[in-house]
């Protein structure tokens, strides 16, 4: 890919994307070595969080954290006023 700007092995790399045109939408195109070093194939999600200073990083989706979320929450809804006698 002629976008990629540094060779993606080293872990500090800065890697230079181009959005483009693809069909009828934009997007950005993920060179191989990316693919392979971060374990990503078409159809998996990253999804961009916004930083503090603007910036923003690409996070994949991990099931299972949400899953631990999802059963963390249902505890402190469960055990509410346990956890408010609690924080006194």
């Amino acid at each position: 890919m002629g976008d990629a700007k540094t060779n993606i092995a080293n872990a500090n790399a800065v890697l230079t994307l181009t959005v483009r045109k693809i069909g009828n939408s934009t997007g950005l195109i993920l060179p191989k070595e990316v693919l392979a070093r971060f374990n990503l194939k078409e159809g998996d999600k990253l999804h961009i969080v916004e930083q503090a200073d603007k910036s923003f990083k690409l996070s994949p989706y991990d099931p299972k954290h949400a899953q631990a979320l999802a059963i963390a929450r249902g505890v402190m809804d469960e055990y509410k006023d346990t956890f408010k006698e609690l924080a006194k």
